[in-house]
Order: structure tokens, then C-alpha cells, then sequence
């Protein structure tokens, strides 16, 4: 596992063996430097890094290279790394939009919430990462941004006043090192990946249900289910997704925006590091120290401590990303248990993917740079299932109405006050709390309305036109014979 500072992680299962040794004895191999033995001399590396600039000089130059990550370089490595993958047959086509077909007609049975429609389509890799880049961008973008300007907080003042000159070029350099760590990430996930909003990350494009066959066959193959039950399992998670995604309009927006609030408490510390380079007494000019000094630091991690203020939005992510996750397993299971007695062992198979590397939090940590805790799905689920039994489907899917009315990140681990409160809100009175807001709502805009509409009286009562004031106080008057 390589971690770039960056926060981006991604595997290398390379079966290179002759590679990895390379890699191993020249720390820069793993991009691209140093003779084939990795016994390349520094003039060696200096002279192909100059190479690789001159190579990049118009991906430097373009708009795409000119922000905190260098997108046209990303693009460019991930390409590389997918290598040629064959272009979907027609079969598969056919077999995709079959698929999904079904699994939208037992998905009817399952949930309120209708059909996404629009477009069904059956990718490969070099689709995939077509198609989901432009969302990745809005990810990665905003911590890139906030990455850079907390790096350069960090340093002291005369430091900052230093390299003023060669800001740009810095910016540059940095954009060219987050590009490489997110292409290889990329083209690692492509690979892997095995629908358009796997893991419950809303990437493809909106109203599109994508399923990648390819992947799906190969990452399946040892699973003892038959190939069609296992793309109609897969298909329907992709459309139960797609419902929400479709149907809850917040909700993508609402999980872009907590990626940009983390990214806009970015810190970095390297306190640690200045504390350990004072302990390595280096300015003693000792051979013995100096070495004893170098010695130490191989043993020391010097990779700054990166952190957010604010730290409820990876919270917030993960709870969402669970209650999507949970809420799609459930109806999955659900529409599908009875009909395909290999639901089970799909799901099992699911979940095992998701606990190895098939998760949320392991394609956030790998392409967006933030690490968080992995969402508690299968508390998920559960909770899910006791809403169903307790007020019904239709009540169940009506918590999406809002984000206000969903489940906290205390209410996984105890879901009975949320579902004490489900029944409290369905009970004898019919009380129903998306009815109310409404209700407020259109009788705040009509009072609106009407005020806008009434001619403006003074102080006398009188309004522009001279006429006297409503005459029902004077009937009331009459009506009860005072005069008054």
C-alpha cells in the first residue's frame, strides 16, 4: 500500500515480481525511474525526471494542469494503468438492461419510492472513468485546495516570505504530484469498480444506472451463483441506489457539501516533526551523532498529521453513507429474498467485498484524500428492517423526505428511540410531520401574498385612498348595542 502525502492510497497488485524488487531497491521506481537493475545513479534519475518534466511540459500548461490537481495528468496515468479493456459486447448490453428491467419490477414491491428511468448502460473500465471523472473533480477539487493552502500555513512566516517567488511553480509541482496519486487511484478503482455509484458514492452522472459486466464476471468468478442471478443482485442495488438519488434531491448535494465543509477546516501539524528533528541534534556537527540521527529517522513516521475543524462533516458522511448503504441491502433483500434463494449468499459475498476493499470509506481515502471510520451498514440495515415492521414501507421511505427526519449516528447503535418516534409521529391522530412543515410553508407564502396586496394605512387608520377604516368595528358595535 503506497500513501501519498496527499492522503491518497492505492493498491499495487502488480504480478510483476521483477517490478516490485526494482520498485523496492530504487525509491522511485513506482514512477518510472532508475535503470531496470534499480542501480540508476543520481545523474541517472536527475536526467529522466527532466525528461518526464519535458514530457508533461503542455499538461503543466493547459488549463487542466493549471489547478491544485493536475486533471489531464490524472487522466492520462489512469489510462495507462486500466490498459486495453475489450468494449462491451451486445449480449452484455442486453443482459444489463434485461436486468435492471427486473429488478425494477421486484424493487416496486419493496419500496415507494418509483423508478429513476432515464438511461440504462453497460460500461467498462475506460467508461467508468469517462463518465464519473467530472464528479470526482467536484470531490477531490475542494481538498485539494484547502491540501495547499494549509501546507503553506504550516510554515513559518520567513519561510512563506522565502518562497514567494517560486509559488507557482510549487502550485505546479504539487498539482503534478496530487494528478499522479489520483490517476493511479483511478485506474486502480476502475478496475474494481462494478456499477456507476458503487459504494453508495453518487459518481455517475445523474439519472444513469450503469452496470459494468466486465468487472462483474471477473470479480464473481469464484462464487458459486449463477452468472444471471448475480448481475440481476447487482443491478438491483444499482437501481434501488438510483431511487434514492433520483427521489431525494438533497441528498448528492448533501453529500458534496460535507466533503467541502471538511475540506474547508483542513489543518496541518507538523509539530511532531520539529520536535523530532530538535531530539536528532544535528547541528553538532558529530559524525557519530549524525549517524545515530539518520538511523533513527528510518524508524520515525514524518508524514504530517492531517486533520479537519470540522470534523461532524466526515460524521455526518458516515452516517449518510450507511443509511444508503443499510436502506439499499434491506430492500434489496427484501424484493429479491423470495424470488432468488441465492440472495443470501450474494449479499454475504457483498459484505465481504465491502470489509476487504470494496468501500466507501477505502475509495474516499484512495481518490478524495479523507480517512474516515467505515460506515456502520450493517447497523444500518437493521435499523431499516425494525422501521419497516414497526410503521410500514411507505412510512419508512418517507424519513428521506428530509434530512432532518433521518436517523443520527447514535440512532445506529440504539435504533429504538428513532423508531419510538416513527410511531409516536404515525399515531392515532394522523399526525404527519412532512404534511405540517408544508402546510406552514404554503400559509406563510399566502400571508406574504396578501400583505404585498393590501393598500398601506397611517397611523389614523386610513389607508391612501382617505377612506375610514373597516366599518366591522362598528357593526360589532351596533350588534351588541352599546354604541361604542
Amino acid at each position: 500500500m503506497n500513501t501519498g502525502g496527499f492522503g491518497f492510497s492505492f493498491n499495487n497488485d502488480d504480478d510483476d515480481d521483477d517490478r516490485r524488487r526494482d520498485q523496492n531497491q530504487n525509491p522511485f521506481g513506482a514512477f518510472g525511474f532508475g535503470g531496470a537493475d534499480g542501480s540508476g545513479g543520481l545523474g541517472d534519475l536527475l536526467n529522466q525526471f527532466g525528461q518526464m518534466l519535458s514530457g508533461m511540459g503542455s499538461s503543466m500548461n493547459s488549463p487542466e494542469g493549471a489547478g491544485p490537481v493536475n486533471y489531464q495528468l490524472a487522466e492520462r496515468i489512469a489510462r495507462q494503468q486500466i490498459d486495453s479493456v475489450p468494449a462491451v459486447r451486445s449480449q452484455d448490453v442486453s443482459a444489463v438492461e434485461e436486468s435492471v428491467r427486473l429488478a425494477e419490477l421486484w424493487l416496486d414491491d419493496a419500496t415507494v419510492l418509483p423508478t429513476a428511468e432515464g438511461r440504462v448502460v453497460a460500461w467498462n473500465a475506460e467508461d467508468w472513468l469517462t463518465e464519473t471523472l467530472p464528479m470526482w473533480k467536484r470531490l477531490v477539487t475542494p481538498v485539494a485546495e484547502h491540501m495547499n493552502q494549509a501546507q503553506i500555513d504550516s510554515l513559518p512566516a520567513e519561510a512563506r516570505d522565502m518562497m514567494g517567488p517560486m509559488l507557482q511553480m510549487m502550485n505546479q509541482m504539487s498539482g503534478m504530484n496530487f494528478g499522479m496519486q489520483l490517476g493511479n487511484a483511478l485506474g486502480d478503482l476502475a478496475k474494481q469498480t462494478l456499477t456507476g455509484s458503487d459504494f453508495g458514492l453518487p459518481v455517475a452522472p445523474a439519472d444513469t444506472t450503469a452496470i459494468l459486466p466486465g468487472n462483474i464476471a471477473r470479480s464473481a468468478k469464484d462464487l458459486n451463483v449463477p452468472a444471471q442471478e448475480i448481475l440481476v443482485y447487482i443491478a438491483a442495488r444499482e437501481a434501488a441506489r438510483q431511487r434514492l438519488f433520483r427521489h431525494v434531491p438533497w441528498l448528492v448535494e448533501r453529500l458534496v457539501s460535507s466533503v467541502e465543509e471538511y475540506a474547508a477546516g483542513l489543518v496541518i501539524d507538523t509539530s511532531h516533526i520539529e520536535e523530532a528533528a530538535r531530539d536528532l541534534n544535528l547541528e553538532s556537527g558529530d559524525p557519530s551523532a549524525i549517524q545515530d540521527a539518520m538511523q533513527r529517522l528510518q524508524g520515525m513516521d514524518l508524514s504530517p498529521k492531517i486533520s479537519s475543524r470540522n470534523a461532524g462533516a466526515v460524521s455526518r458522511l458516515e452516517t449518510l453513507l450507511a443509511l444508503v448503504e443499510g436502506w439499499v441491502e434491506h430492500v434489496v433483500t427484501e424484493a429479491m429474498g423470495q424470488r432468488v434463494p441465492s440472495t443470501g449468499a450474494m449479499t454475504e459475498a457483498w459484505r465481504r467485498r465491502r470489509a476487504t476493499g470494496g468501500s466507501a470509506e477505502q475509495a474516499f481515502a484512495k481518490v478524495v484524500g479523507i480517512e474516515f471510520s467505515a460506515p456502520k451498514v450493517a447497523e444500518a440495515v437493521e435499523l431499516w428492517r425494525r422501521a419497516d415492521i414497526a410503521v410500514g414501507q411507505e412510512r419508512r421511505d418517507k424519513v428521506w423526505d428530509h434530512p432532518d427526519f433521518l436517523p443520527s449516528a447514535e440512532h445506529l447503535d440504539n435504533s429504538a428511540e428513532f423508531i419510538d418516534a416513527l410511531l409516536d409521529e404515525g399515531g392515532a391522530d394522523g399526525f404527519d410531520p412532512i404534511a405540517e412543515i408544508n402546510k406552514l410553508e404554503e400559509m406563510l407564502r399566502g400571508g406574504d401574498s396578501k400583505d404585498s396586496l393590501e393598500a398601506p394605512k397611517d397611523k389614523s387608520g386610513e389607508d391612501e385612498s382617505g377612506e375610514a377604516k373597516d366599518e366591522s368595528e362598528d357593526e360589532d358595535g351596533k350588534e351588541d348595542g352599546s354604541g361604542r
